[in-house]
């Protein structure tokens, strides 16, 4: 019995996804398991896999397309199967609506072109993302190709089909072009991700009242306790528990205690929200782009518990399979750019959040204990805060406490 394949809904707050690339093509046989396409949100990247064995007998929607979700994208059954009671469903033509006359023999021989002509949407060629940069690879016109994608769309077959034309063009045909220059640069589609970023970026720099206040604490006491860890602390079952996770808990505890900074602040609804809990934001770097998935509720749960939870959240971030509902509610956010030898910055806070703590590098200092100078290991923190929900003396005071309780992180822990 014929199947049909509908696009997944990933996340409550996800409408449509995008299908990036087919594994497959009409026609192929397919066995449980296998990947049929790629598909992403704004920011997460997912394979749809085949819940059933078969041949695929229909795909409605090319690359490149935007599928709502849970409409159809293929069917899957038996060959030769009729799946018509599967196919969506389209509007009849209105009563008043009569179908053009067909042309005559005469006139469709002297009017038809050597190809179908490519589709066209709103004066633009409708062709997927493979077959233009096949086209383009080969320097052919892609409006010259017959179109045989999902709606009259071109697809990288047709492209192919071009090419082993050869020339179809009556220039193309009269002389060879000259040999073209080599490219001086690349033009590269926009990532939907990077548009994601650039507009809430966009929005977080020119909507707010950022300042940023930069400080620093002897790290002296969680380098410690890092070593201690890293030495001994898989014998005991323990997580590889890393600066950035101690950093985590540091201000999952210090931060109830400063509602301001663990708030959002809602302007088109007048009213600043402020969190019974410190859901935290995990700046990644993904190879997609920076990613900020929410580890929720990080005040209740041991350090141990979450570094589990945080490494569980940037793997899925960096292999794109991250929940789009783990995207939002956050309350406040860490971005660590500290591996990277940065020793101080300006953090851009992710709105609606109302302030953004940055992590930097250790430096080595020096500083006076009992008259005489000392080295020592400070690593610097910079916080971003919005001045539209909060001054400079509540977002001090957070940065202020949570430096002590970094460098009495074993205290922290015993409370």
């Amino acid at each position: 019995m014929a199947e049909l394949v509908i696009m997944p809904r990933q996340g409550q707050s996800v409408e449509s996804c995008i299908i990036t690339e087919w594994k497959k093509k009409k026609g192929d046989t397919v066995s449980e398991g296998d990947v049929l396409f790629s598909y992403e949100t704004d920011k997460s990247a997912f394979d749809e896999k085949a819940a059933v064995s078969g041949t695929i007998l229909e795909i409605f929607a090319g690359e490149g397309d935007d599928v709502p979700c849970l409409d159809p994208v293929c069917v899957i059954g038996a060959p030769g199967e009729d799946f018509s009671s599967l196919v969506p469903k389209k509007e009849e033509p209105k009563a008043d609506e009569k179908p053009a006359p067909a042309a005559g023999p005469e006139k469709i021989k002297a009017e038809a072109p050597a190809a179908a002509p490519a589709a066209v949407s709103d004066g633009r060629l409708k062709i997927s993302p493979r077959a233009r940069r096949l086209a383009e690879k080969a320097g052919a016109d892609p409006a010259l190709a017959t179109a045989t994608g999902p709606n009259g769309r071109i697809i990288e077959r047709d492209i192919n089909a071009l090419l082993d034309r050869g020339p179809v063009a009556p220039e193309a045909a009269a002389k060879a072009a000259p040999a073209a220059p080599a490219a001086e640069y690349e033009d590269v589609k926009i990532p939907n991700i990077r548009k994601v970023i650039a507009r809430s970026m966009h929005a977080s720099l020119s909507e707010m009242a950022q300042l940023t206040l930069n400080s620093s604490f002897d790290a002296g006491c969680i380098l410690s306790l890092r070593a201690s860890l890293k030495a001994g602390g898989e014998a005991a079952g323990l997580n590889n528990i890393t600066i950035n996770d101690m950093i985590l808990y540091a201000v999952s505890r210090t931060i109830l205690a400063h509602r301001d900074v663990n708030a959002n602040y809602l302007e088109s609804e007048g009213v600043i929200r402020y969190f019974a809990h410190a859901n935290l934001g995990v700046a990644v770097d993904t190879p997609r782009g920076l990613i900020v998935p929410t580890l929720f509720n990080a005040d209740t749960l041991s350090l141990n518990e979450l570094s589990g939870k945080a490494k569980e959240l940037i793997k899925a971030a960096q292999s794109g399979s991250v929940s789009p509902d783990l995207l939002t509610g956050g309350s406040f956010t860490v971005t660590n750019l500290g591996s990277l030898g940065i020793e101080s910055f300006t953090p851009v806070i992710n709105p609606p959040q109302t302030a953004i703590l940055g992590v930097d590098c250790v430096t080595r200092r020096v500083k006076q204990v009992n008259g005489q100078d000392v080295f020592y290991d400070a690593m610097g923190l910079s916080l971003t805060f919005d001045h539209r929900a909060l001054d400079g003396a509540p977002a001090a005071k957070f940065l202020k406490d949570l430096c002590f309780n970094l460098e009495h992180f074993d205290l922290l822990l015993v409370k």
